[in-house]
């Protein structure tokens, strides 16, 4: 029997260039509630645009965007189109919350500090609620003690793990990580591996960029491969990584450990 709730995120025939650079030419994406989906492919085949975009980071010149089954509001065309509703994508954009490849955590601020401040400062929540939800956070991925350090006091991995709680803070419907560990090196990696691994056996929503092949593997419902600004080939785990039926998706998963 088909799921009659709305996907949390649904993208149809999006197309997006910079100037005359076609990046996405068409691509569909769906991640249903609790769905794990990995974007792989090789640079500049549109991932990482396509998550933002997902976002409303970046606007596309066609395509539909939906959000637990409503449309963004659009006006204007092609290089022109911009979301309609400022509020609209203010909603949409604090249910979908990022986590960046460089961490971004704001340098002038505590790890406490930074995890608080967009539910405080954008939503309104009672500080000390919101304290509260970021201790257990932190402890959560495992640098509960590092609440008052600097971002600069951290390693990479600590700090990979503080933007995670920071995008938790905010409650969101979906995670969107965007290559959140090609910063780091293997053993920090692992840190932040595991974070997310625990994420996904929790059954959050997760779209993530990703040039590990292994954790899309392991953790992933879903594999979309892009090539060229296209979906080449999808499906799940088993199928792309043991009976690919693209000649492009055996070739990119032959040079992977995972494959």
């Amino acid at each position: 029997m088909s799921d009659p709730t709305p996907p949390v995120i649904e993208i149809t025939g999006l197309h997006k260039s910079f100037g005359d650079l076609d990046v996405l030419k068409g691509v569909d994406l769906t991640a249903r509630a609790g769905d794990v989906v990995s974007l792989i492919g090789s640079s500049g085949s549109g991932k990482s645009t396509l998550l933002r975009c997902a976002n409303l980071l970046e606007n596309s010149q066609k395509g539909e965007i939906r959000f637990e089954g409503e449309p963004l509001d659009w006006t204007g065309t092609g290089h022109a189109r911009r979301p309609a509703n400022p509020e609209q994508v203010r909603r949409i954009r604090t249910n979908l919350s990022m986590v960046f490849q460089q961490f971004n955590l704001w340098s002038h601020m505590t790890i406490l500090q930074n995890v608080m401040e967009a539910p405080v400062t954008v939503l309104g929540e009672d500080k000390a609620e919101v304290e509260d939800r970021a201790r257990q956070l932190l402890d959560k991925v495992g640098i509960g003690a590092k609440c008052d350090a600097w971002p600069a006091e951290l390693s990479g991995g600590q700090q990979q793990r503080a933007a995670i709680a920071r995008a938790l803070c905010m409650q969101p419907r979906a995670l969107l990580f965007d290559e959140p560990t090609s910063a780091l090196d293997p053993e920090l990696e692992q840190e932040v591996v595991r974070v997310i691994r625990g994420l996904a056996e929790e059954g959050r929503t997760m779209i993530l960029v990703t040039h590990d092949m292994r954790m899309a593997r392991d953790l992933s419902s879903h594999i979309v491969f892009l090539h060229e600004g296209l979906v080449e080939e999808q499906g799940p785990p088993s199928d792309l990584f043991g009976r690919a039926q693209s000649a492009r998706l055996r070739q990119f998963l032959s040079h992977s450990d995972a494959a």
